[in-house]
């Protein structure tokens, strides 16, 4: 039976501080690199072990994937990054304190740019702090100016079926580390949530998510590890 571990990064400093993060590279803080480590340590208490490993090109969430797999003794895992498991780019809202934002745009406003599934917040401006167009790990990507839900999992889901899913039907246990929206398309692909719930799905950092498959990729069971 296909094995499958998500992650979501440890806290970052961004998440401490309340603001919108999207593509902008931030670092985990203490508490993220404890939740890390603490990942790590469960796996690996629970007799986990993978043959491969996928992330983002996100520092906080390779750090996550470094960390955890360091207290499992197993760096020397081959590794791959992609920017399709990137977080949700949230546009011109990159980088604003969410209490602030809601303060000058409302509430409502606010929280259909967060949780609607296909209302993107406002495009960045071009020349921002924040314009990742010219960041070199970008190079030859087409960079999004702002995303929703459902154009974080349009790119995510061709990702899947062009490289994590050969892995698991060739039979290698996977561990992803990457973000509260990129796996949120994963989990709605493979729990076949409707797009009106999957919005209200919070995946809290740090914890893994264990996926036990059928041949076909089919979700049997899915659980928090420490419910287990």
């Amino acid at each position: 039976m296909p094995k499958l571990v998500l992650i979501r990064h440890g806290q970052s400093a961004w998440n401490l501080e309340n603001r919108f993060t999207g593509w902008w590279d931030v670092a985990v803080t203490d508490q993220g690199v404890a939740e890390a480590k603490a990942a790590g340590a469960l796996m690996a208490a629970k007799g986990l072990d993978f043959d491969m490993t996928f992330t983002s090109l996100q520092t906080r969430a390779i750090k996550t994937l470094d960390l955890a797999l360091e207290e499992m003794d197993r760096l020397w895992l081959p590794v791959e990054k992609d920017w399709r498991l990137n977080e949700r780019h949230y546009g011109g809202l990159t980088g604003l304190n969410k209490a602030e934002t809601a303060a000058r745009h409302g509430d409502e406003q606010v929280h259909v740019w967060r949780r609607s599934f296909d209302v993107p917040p406002p495009p960045i401006e071009s020349g921002s702090a924040y314009d990742l167009s010219h960041d070199r790990r970008y190079a030859g990507i087409a960079v999004p100016a702002t995303e929703s839900l459902k154009d974080t999992i349009a790119r995510v889901l061709p990702y899947w079926e062009e490289r994590i899913a050969p892995a698991l039907r060739d039979g290698q246990r996977v561990l992803i580390s990457a973000h509260g929206n990129s796996l949120r398309a994963l989990v709605k692909h493979l729990s076949k949530i409707p797009d009106d719930e999957i919005t209200a799905l919070e995946i809290p950092t740090g914890q893994p998510i264990v996926y036990d498959l059928d041949d076909a990729l089919n979700a049997v069971d899915r659980y928090y590890l420490s419910e287990r």
